[in-house]
Parts: C-alpha cells; sequence; structure tokens
C-alpha cells in the first residue's frame, strides 16, 4: 500500500484477539497514532464484537470514520461453536452455567429445521449481559448488579445458518446476519427451538462486508502499522 493519507480517511481491518474488547483496539490506535504525531486524528469501530470473541473489527481513521454506520450496515459472517444442554446468564463463557437440559433427542436433521426456522427478518430479544443501551446505561451494567431490566426486541435480518459440524453435544455454525444481530441469542433460540438449553463457547467474525478475517492485521501488524506511520507522518509506504 503506497501513498495513504490517514487525515482523507482510512479502514484499518483488524483481526481483534480473543479477551480484548473493541474498545482496547481503538485505544490501542489512538496511543500510537498519537506517537506518531496525529493526537487530533478522529478514530472509532463499525461494529462492537464481544472480548471472547475474535475476528474482524473495522477501526475507521480519520474522515472515513463518518463510513461508520455504512460499515455497520454491511451483512456480517460468523462462525460460531455452540454448546447444547446447558446454559449461562450472558449466554456465553462469560458466566458459569446456571441450568441443564438433556440434548441427547436432538438429531442433525432438527438442529438444520431449527437453523431454517431462525432465519429471515424477524424479532430478537438481546442479551442481559450486551452492550445495548438503556436509560443512558449498557444492560450489562445492570444485569451485573443484580437488576432485572426489560430487554427490547429489535428487528433483525439473518441470511443463512448453516450447519458446518454436529457432534453432539457440541456444534459448528456459519451464521451469515445484518446489523444488530446477536450470535448469542441465537444460540439461546436454537436451544429452546429443540427443548434443551445452549449457549456459545467460541465465536469469529470471518467476514464484514467485504472485509476478511483472513486479511485483517494482527495486534502486532497494528503495531508495525502505526510505527510507518510514524516514520511518515503523511503516507504509509
Amino acid at each position: 500500500m503506497t501513498g495513504i493519507n490517514l487525515e482523507e480517511g482510512y479502514v484499518l481491518s483488524v483481526d481483534k484477539p480473543y479477551g480484548w474488547t473493541s474498545t482496547d483496539v481503538v485505544r490501542k490506535v489512538k496511543f500510537g497514532l498519537q506517537r506518531a504525531g496525529h493526537r487530533k486524528l478522529k478514530v472509532g469501530h463499525a461494529g462492537t464484537l464481544d472480548p471472547l470473541a475474535t475476528g474482524v473489527l473495522l477501526i475507521c481513521l480519520g474522515r472515513a470514520t463518518k463510513r461508520v454506520e455504512e460499515l455497520q450496515a454491511e451483512t456480517k459472517e460468523y462462525v460460531t461453536e455452540l454448546m447444547f444442554g446447558a446454559t449461562t446468564p450472558s449466554y456465553d463463557l462469560e458466566h458459569e452455567i446456571d441450568r441443564t437440559f438433556p440434548y441427547e433427542h436432538i438429531t442433525h436433521e432438527m438442529l438444520e429445521r431449527a437453523a431454517t426456522e431462525l432465519c429471515g427478518e424477524r424479532l430478537q430479544t438481546p442479551p442481559a449481559y450486551s452492550a445495548k443501551k438503556i436509560d443512558g446505561l449498557r444492560a450489562y451494567e445492570y444485569a451485573r448488579e443484580g437488576a432485572e431490566v426489560e430487554m427490547k426486541r429489535a428487528t433483525v435480518h439473518i441470511h443463512a445458518i448453516e450447519v458446518l459440524e454436529f457432534t453432539p453435544p457440541r456444534a459448528r455454525l456459519r451464521i451469515e446476519c445484518g446489523k444488530g444481530t446477536y450470535i448469542r441469542s441465537i444460540a439461546m433460540e436454537l436451544g429452546e427451538l429443540l427443548g434443551s438449553g445452549a449457549h456459545l463457547v467460541s465465536l469469529r467474525r470471518t467476514r464484514s462486508g467485504d472485509f476478511a478475517a483472513a486479511e485483517g492485521l494482527s495486534i502486532e501488524d497494528v503495531e508495525n502499522f502505526l510505527l510507518r506511520v510514524k516514520q511518515n507522518r503523511d503516507s504509509y509506504v
């Protein structure tokens, strides 16, 4: 890549590592830009990824921050692994198992039928442990205090759910969906449809619009990119 003017705008496709929040990545980029002399350059991300998820996180620099809503609206692709037979309050591994259920009755065919039922445009309830804002606070802030709040359903569009592998009690799925879809909620919904319970054990965003995880920058790559910016403030050569 040559002749990149960060002031004019640039989109960094980062392969977010496990355990990092989306805000952690933004802070990392901001710090690197400040060291490079770009103290006033705007930085934002286009689509939050949970700390326990990995994959494509788009970081918008400069005037590219105006594209955040456009990029968030693009179709996302995820590969996820579910565990049937148990639920957690957060629908993933952030919390311990709170209930167990039978799962031995679930077949591959049943799972495929349930996955098809969840496709299309429909209403979905976000997890209580999510970044959804309620009266100015994040839903997870209420949940961590033990407060019960009503999670309002939102319209989502799930384009496809493909069963890649099913070895009970685990299933690996590929999911294509639109903006605002919670993959953790899909796990919960599948568990309910199949007369069981389920939670996520892994989640990876493999694509966001035209950006694929295979082409994303690691945190080390991001550091190298910002080092080059420091060496040449006006362009990345």
